[in-house]
């Protein structure tokens, strides 16, 4: 089923379901139909909506047609039930560390295989790729295992999950894991939320609180789901290192990282590129785990000017360091 609106400047926003072979996904598809689809891959535990509505307009403005989705256990999208008890986390963790593949209820690939059935739901053969957070990680195997389907790639605060990387900051690792109590309901749930974003958010370009409220609020509407969030963790630990991955990519691709980022130091990014043959490395001053809008420009820039040069062979610039505009 597709449902069309249009957002307050006109912008045709058309809304559906695609049934995978494994899970029925939630999406929404940004603008002129005929336009080069660019792909957004969002992150653990995270809803498309964190894709920002402004975000997603400056792509679509650029000329892209722009879809964003909720992965398989998230927000409108399908469940995944295991029959049998999931591994101890604190052991998935510590396998992790040493980068070790453990077997959990569903693994990256997983939802690699899902991003590949949408763009299948969709009739696009082809598209553009970013990815946030977790959300880079699928990409990294997406790019690998199905090469034919990514125009380019753009991977956002992400990582390769492999040995001896800086760990997450504790107190914000502590903020991850934490469950509201049952008895909260929906009240407890949302305040975890905000005091989750805010501990990730980057302190020099603050959000403003009501923005961020109404946004909460949307999530709340469409439904927070701590379980399937503890999956999806599950299947970030359980993949292990993503490096015989990333050495497969042949996509053009840029590597934007926040110099300011708790939960995957730019350790992590900084990874990701070495591990991309050509990629380019783009280290954003005061940028912490989120997209504040004052970056927006510049980093709407990156992934265009990225998706672009896909076509042409262009030397690798090698690493740069981004003042804010």
């Amino acid at each position: 089923m597709n449902a069309q609106t249009f957002d307050a400047l006109g912008t045709p926003i058309r809304r559906g379901q695609v049934d995978t072979p494994q899970v029925r996904l939630a999406y929404e598809d940004w603008g002129d139909p005929h336009a080069p689809p660019l792909l957004l891959i969002m992150g653990l535990g995270a809803q498309m909506l964190l894709w920002p509505d402004g975000f997603c307009k400056r792509l679509v403005d650029a000329g892209f047609r722009v879809i964003r989705y909720d992965n398989r256990d998230i927000g409108l999208s399908g469940r995944i039930r295991s029959l049998t008890p999931p591994p101890r986390l604190w052991w998935l963790m510590a396998r992790s560390q040493l980068g070790l593949q453990s077997k959990v209820p569903y693994t990256l690939e997983d939802m690699a295989d899902d991003t590949a059935a949408l763009l299948d739901g969709l009739g696009l053969a082809q598209a553009h790729v970013v990815g946030g957070s977790m959300g880079g990680m699928i990409a990294q195997v997406l790019a690998a295992r199905h090469a034919a389907r990514v125009a380019s790639l753009a991977i956002i605060f992400s990582s390769t999950c492999q040995p001896l990387l800086p760990p997450t900051a504790p107190t914000l690792l502590w903020k991850l894991l934490r469950k509201p109590r049952p008895e909260t309901g929906l009240h407890g749930q949302k305040a975890h939320v905000k005091a989750l974003f805010q501990a990730l958010g980057s302190a020099a370009y603050p959000v403003d609180e009501a923005e961020m409220d109404a946004l909460i609020d949307r999530l709340g509407e469409r439904g927070i789901d701590g379980g399937g969030a503890r999956r999806q963790l599950m299947a970030l630990l359980g993949t292990g290192d993503l490096r015989r991955y990333a050495q497969r990519i042949r996509a053009r691709t840029c590597v934007i990282h926040g110099a300011k980022d708790r939960m995957l130091p730019p350790a992590a990014g900084r990874a990701v590129a070495r591990a991309i043959p050509g990629a380019q490395f783009h280290l954003i001053a005061g940028m912490g785990h989120d997209l504040p809008r004052q970056l927006w420009p510049l980093l709407t820039r990156l992934i265009v000017d990225n998706a672009a040069a896909a076509e042409a062979v262009i030397p690798d610039a090698g690493h740069m360091a981004y003042e804010a505009a």
